[in-house]
């Protein structure tokens, strides 16, 4: 591979990410881990996730934010993105809040030890078992529609115990660029409430007596422009000002959601830097203030996407290159099931051999998996070198949307996940197996 399309592929990798001679030949390593031997020892697929870029990434945002945000302002991940035990207790160590959509990521945050102040709750339509899960284990329910408004008051009125703080969902009128499917803030989006219904939400609020601390607004995921933010922030700060003129009352946050994108193929760098994201978002909240006369509220963030997904990569083996009249398919034993997002939104992927990643290029190949779908695949027309049956490939920018949407589908078992370290590989969610997917069939009678 050309020294210039290898350098140009690598800024895609986490950052301990370097090419290293093993037996004379050129390996990938990550956080000093050989990832072949990681592939030899653990099995593909593979996810694994650096903790120094994941780290990283948490500075960079409070950095931005200490910079441009006068006011307080923290960080809460947005669990969606890729939870299991092992990242609830990261948030913890790096003192994020988490936000979790159901009784499910509740029960794992609980496992996790994270404490109830530190937990947000979403979901457009939570259950009774959400809605209960999250009176006990929550500091924080976002609360999206009047249906869900009524029944949490209507529990409230006969709690006597603690209760969580509620935020409103505001439903903005507009979404940024991104994809149709993961746009959230458009007239017609399921998500939040209207001017007049989040206003309803506030007089219910009031009259019965329950903890409103905060406003929430999300526009969509994996957006690269902040501009659209702008409106959305002053539909909500003029929210504001009619709330303190008809019913005294003030939010002590405002959250406009998370969803700031990260580069998935060398076509994309470089990408906009959090800073950019960040002080965008500042700056305008905190004219916008000034302008109407408002006090800065708490400015809490909530990404998921920029903080996981460039430290996560997927270790796939080839088992079939196969040719046809018009394409050179490299046949993966992973694809659709532990990463649907080439076949839900036409994400781009890059990616890289293990062995040997400065090979020169010889074609451009397609990468499918092994499922029974046409659109198992997760990579079109990218110039590889001569792959091999048996050659290790490692695609970057695999660590968000990707092991938290998997699926089961063809009786595909989910990978084993590794966490790097500084020379070290933990494994911190074993492979799934058959006798997984077992345990909760029942047979007839």
């Amino acid at each position: 591979m050309p020294a210039d399309l290898l350098l140009g592929r690598l800024p895609l990798f986490p950052l301990t990410t370097e090419v290293e001679l093993a037996d004379g030949v050129p390996h990938l390593t990550i956080a000093g881990c050989n990832l072949g031997q990681l592939a030899d020892q653990y099995g593909t697929p593979l996810y694994i996730y650096d903790r120094l870029t994941l780290d990283t990434a948490v500075g960079d945002y409070r950095l931005a934010l200490a910079r441009y945000y006068p006011g307080a302002s923290g960080l809460t991940y947005a669990g969606k993105a890729y939870l299991c035990l092992a990242i609830a207790q990261w948030t913890q160590r790096q003192g994020l809040w988490l936000d979790c959509t159901g009784a499910s990521e509740l029960a794992v945050a609980a496992k996790a030890g994270v404490a109830l102040p530190n937990i947000l709750v979403h979901g457009v339509n939570k259950s009774t078992t959400d809605v209960h899960a999250a009176l006990k284990l929550a500091g924080v329910i976002v609360v999206d529609n009047l249906e869900e408004m009524g029944f949490l008051s209507s529990l409230f009125l006969k709690t006597s115990g603690p209760f969580p703080d509620l935020w409103l969902r505001l439903r903005p009128g507009l979404a940024v660029e991104t994809h149709p499917f993961t746009q959230t803030g458009q007239v017609d989006s399921k998500f939040g409430m209207s001017y007049e219904e989040a206003q309803q939400a506030v007089e219910i609020c009031l009259r019965d007596g329950l903890s409103l601390t905060g406003l929430h607004f999300h526009q969509g995921s994996h957006f690269h422009d902040p501009t659209p933010i702008a409106p959305a922030l002053d539909f909500a700060l003029d929210f504001i000002v009619a709330m303190r003129k008809a019913a005294d009352w003030l939010p002590q946050t405002l959250c406009p959601g998370g969803g700031w994108g990260a580069a998935y193929h060398e076509d994309e760098l470089p990408h906009p830097s959090i800073e950019k994201y960040v002080q965008f978002v500042s700056e305008r909240l905190a004219q916008g203030c000034f302008e109407r006369g408002l006090s800065l509220p708490r400015l809490q963030l909530e990404p998921g996407r920029s903080l996981m997904a460039r430290a996560g990569v997927a270790l796939y083996r080839v088992g079939v290159v196969k040719r046809t009249p018009h394409r050179q398919w490299l046949l993966l034993d992973g694809g659709l099931a532990d990463n649907p997002r080439p076949a839900l939104y036409g994400a781009r992927y890059s990616a890289l051999p293990v062995v040997g990643p400065d090979r020169p290029v010889t074609a451009p190949a397609w990468l499918g998996g092994p499922y029974c779908e046409s659109g198992d695949v997760l990579i079109e027309d990218l110039l590889m070198p001569d792959i091999k049956p048996g050659d290790l490939l490692a695609i970057p920018v695999c660590g968000a949307y990707q092991l938290s949407m998997s699926s089961n589908y063809n009786g595909a078992c989910k990978p084993a996940v590794l966490w790097l370290d500084d020379g070290t590989a933990r494994l911190i969610q074993r492979r799934e197996t058959s006798a997984d997917l077992l345990m909760r069939d029942l047979p007839l009678p």
